[in-house]
């Protein structure tokens, strides 16, 4: 493995830090956007109960709003109810907006990470390709074999090495972002369904 990295040449480091970077986001969005962190299943019936009983009171309302992605979104709304449903509904979308950009949190990274390794990989492959014509030159002597073989080395590993690192970098962003639009659309039906239940236009 190492043999493989040194013959890879200098721009096989910067892919080998893509690719870290690229593996730490991937684990940690896949962590970060499970449906149970970010709508709990019994989240909802919680606010119920409490709505029913009249102990949704400021301390129980901080409470949602830190449990999950979800509590943040239902509790900007219980918080300004009784302002008004236009209040309420500014409210639930700022705290909306919040939580979709946390959830977006890294996808810019890991796409641009996508887009420049096949980049950084070719112009591995150019530099390879520079020492192998350097090969052929008057002060390596015609035809290095040392020389042809470093440089071919370096033209298929790290071509290799980006192809590697962007096509699961790419995979992984356009699945985050599919997965953050679910999300999204699950959060923004139970702001709908909390703003018709309080204001009284549907029943729980």
């Amino acid at each position: 493995m190492l043999d493989i990295i040194k013959g890879g040449g200098l721009l096989i480091w910067p892919i080998l830090i893509c690719s870290v970077v690229a593996l730490a986001i991937i684990l940690e969005r896949l962590w970060a956007l499970r449906t149970s962190r970010i709508l709990p299943a019994e989240l909802a019936s919680t606010v119920w109960t409490l709505w029913r009983n009249d102990r949704l009171d400021a301390g129980s309302i901080r409470q949602i709003a830190l449990n999950s992605p979800l509590g943040a979104v239902l509790a900007a709304g219980l918080a300004n109810h009784k302002h008004g449903r236009e209040v309420m509904q500014r409210c639930i979308e700022q705290a909306g907006r919040q939580v979709v950009h946390a959830m977006e949190r890294y996808l810019n990274t890991l796409g641009t990470i996508a887009s420049i390794s096949p980049y950084l990989g070719l112009l591995g492959s150019v530099l390879g390709m520079m020492k192998v014509f350097a090969g052929f030159s008057a002060a390596h002597g015609a035809g290095n074999p040392a020389v042809l073989a470093g440089g071919l080395s370096e033209i298929l590993i790290t071509t290799a090495a980006g192809l590697a690192v962007a096509i699961p970098s790419l995979m992984f962003y356009r699945y985050f972002r599919g997965r953050v639009n679910e999300l999204s659309m699950r959060l923004e039906e139970e702001a709908v369904r909390l703003i018709a239940v309080l204001h009284g236009e549907r029943e729980e």
